[in-house]
């Protein structure tokens, strides 16, 4: 078999089967819910030491018994259109997790897809929580440009899986304001001000319009306010769900990476679910 390998330097999740499970452990402890009937979502992905905990709540918040888990990450410019991981699985430090080529090659009769050569985290990290979470099930890794090519992928996921026959859950991998010196932007100064700019109007903004399924909403904010670093994955998950009948997003838990590390330059984490209706 052909198995993408692990590209992330030590540091952005654990490392070896024993350091995984330990973590993910000791997160499930300060998670309130374990179990959800969830269509989609959307997760962080930065390292999980900022962000894994978030994220792995939006994977508890899916539907369990899903054929086929897809990561929809980012951080590609809007003319680059969809990426997809072409090997036949992916490697985790939980072990080897299958990739749904079937559900590829499905899709390929709805939309353009490039193969996706390049080392990126915003798959990479939340594939151990499928690995954990989903053991039976396989994945799929593809990355959206913040377009409204994100939209039509969300439909043709949603299209491959009905003719398919398959249940197919779908996770959005995003971080939202990438604030202060480290990332040139800082549009409110520094210190309390710029902190709630950032929780209470920015990433507010972006939230709200992936709560109201409102998927131009969502993309023209973050493209005019810097509001997301990949926007296309959570376009894309919303755009599947709003396909599968969900009329209305749920918001998780929100934070920054100022909470656990603070600095004047901060990021901003949301975990997002989109319940069927009913």
């Amino acid at each position: 078999m052909n198995i993408r390998p692990r590209v992330l330097p030590p540091g952005w999740y654990p490392e070896t089967r024993t350091e995984t499970e330990r973590t993910i452990a000791r997160y499930l402890k300060d998670i309130p819910e374990k179990a959800g009937r969830a269509t989609a979502g959307v997760a962080p992905h930065a390292g999980w030491e900022f962000s894994g905990r978030i994220a792995l709540r939006v994977f508890l918040s899916l539907e369990k018994d899903a054929d086929t888990v897809v990561i929809i990450g980012g951080h590609l410019h809007a003319s680059e259109g969809v990426l997809a991981a072409f090997e036949d699985g992916y490697d985790t430090p939980l072990g080897a997790l299958g990739a749904d080529l079937g559900l590829l090659e499905e899709m390929k009769g709805e939309i353009d897809l490039g193969e996706d050569r390049y080392s990126d985290n915003t798959v990479e990290v939340q594939l151990p929580f499928v690995r954990y979470l989903f053991p039976k099930s396989q994945a799929l890794s593809l990355r959206a440009s913040p377009s409204g090519v994100a939209v039509d992928l969300g439909k043709a996921i949603r299209e491959a899986a009905r003719a398919l026959k398959k249940k197919v859950v779908v996770v959005g991998s995003t971080d939202l304001t990438h604030y202060g010196s480290n990332y040139g932007f800082a549009p409110e100064g520094r210190g309390e001000r710029a902190l709630r700019w950032v929780k209470e109007v920015n990433d507010r903004g972006f939230i709200d319009n992936l709560l109201a399924m409102d998927a131009e909403g969502a993309l023209e904010h973050a493209r005019e306010n810097h509001s997301a670093c990949s926007a296309g994955g959570a376009v894309s998950a919303l755009a599947f769900a709003h396909q599968a009948g969900v009329e209305r997003g749920r918001l998780l838990e929100y934070s920054t990476s100022y909470d656990i590390h603070p600095s004047e330059s901060f990021v901003g984490y949301a975990g997002i679910v989109f319940d069927p209706p009913g």
